[in-house]
């Protein structure tokens, strides 16, 4: 390697071009063995280092979502739910509700694919390089208190303010404490109107007084919750209920 190619290095890295480091001897060698241009060898170059930051950009939002598993909306079996809008699903991976501050309510029984078409739209926010957060509700309440023993329930509220997308899974499979009851009313009131929460639940809204206890604090959670939201219902048999019949094949006929 020559002075000038160590100087050039040295340069590159100084100005944190690393895809330019990495390609800029291979990109030269097929310029000239095409005869392009400087313009269009530099175009090149720069068109590689711009999609090299997109897929780390992107690879670090998915990976601060905290995804507990991956998923694509392409994945997704809507064959299975054929009551389901696939076309509005997709519209939504566009993003569009993001920009309005909106949510998307999932509704429907345990076993239907909530969970997996929530995440598949929050990885389409992640490639759309916007902050994305996932929660199983659960675990958020019992985040919410222990922040707020630690006199920390404001600054965790903040973080959550940065995001364009809360993820709350599995509303409704665990009755709340009154404390939880009140805090998870805190923390959605504060992201109404400000950021976009999808949100997956197993009960009918005429239930959430059962998990949450209080009718006036249900009230106006759903006043909020479902105030511009997409509302989207699930409706079918479980998928794992359905592949449990298959593994195991008909039941036998009952004998005398």
């Amino acid at each position: 390697m020559t002075v000038n190619q160590m100087l050039l290095e040295a340069y590159l890295r100084d100005l944190r071009l690393p895809t330019f480091v990495q390609y800029h001897q291979t990109f030269a060698q097929d310029a000239a063995q095409n005869q392009q241009s400087y313009q269009d060898y530099l175009f090149a170059l720069a068109r590689q280092e711009a999609a090299e930051r997109d897929r780390k950009r992107e690879q670090q939002r998915v990976r601060a979502a905290k995804f507990p598993v991956r998923k694509e909306l392409s994945d997704f079996n809507f064959a299975l739910i054929p009551t389901l809008n696939h076309t509005h699903l997709f519209e939504l991976s566009g993003g569009a509700y993001l920009e309005k501050a909106e949510s998307i309510i999932l509704v429907g029984n345990p076993g239907l694919g909530k969970t997996h078409v929530a995440i598949g739209l929050a990885m389409a926010a992640c490639r759309q390089f916007h902050r994305v957060r996932f929660y199983n509700v659960a675990a958020l309440v019992n985040d919410l208190i222990t922040a707020q023993q630690n006199h920390l329930l404001d600054k965790f509220i903040n973080t959550a303010l940065r995001h364009k997308l809360i993820v709350l899974d599995e509303l409704g499979f665990i009755p709340f404490s009154n404390l939880g009851a009140h805090l998870i009313f805190q923390f959605c009131s504060a992201l109404h109107e400000r950021v976009s929460m999808i949100v997956t639940t197993n009960l009918k809204f005429a239930d959430w007084t059962q998990v949450f206890g209080d009718e006036k604090l249900t009230l106006a959670l759903l006043d909020r919750l479902t105030f511009k939201a997409h509302i989207i219902e699930f409706v079918g048999q479980s998928y794992r209920f359905r592949q449990r019949l298959q593994q195991d094949g008909p039941a036998p006929e009952p004998t005398d």
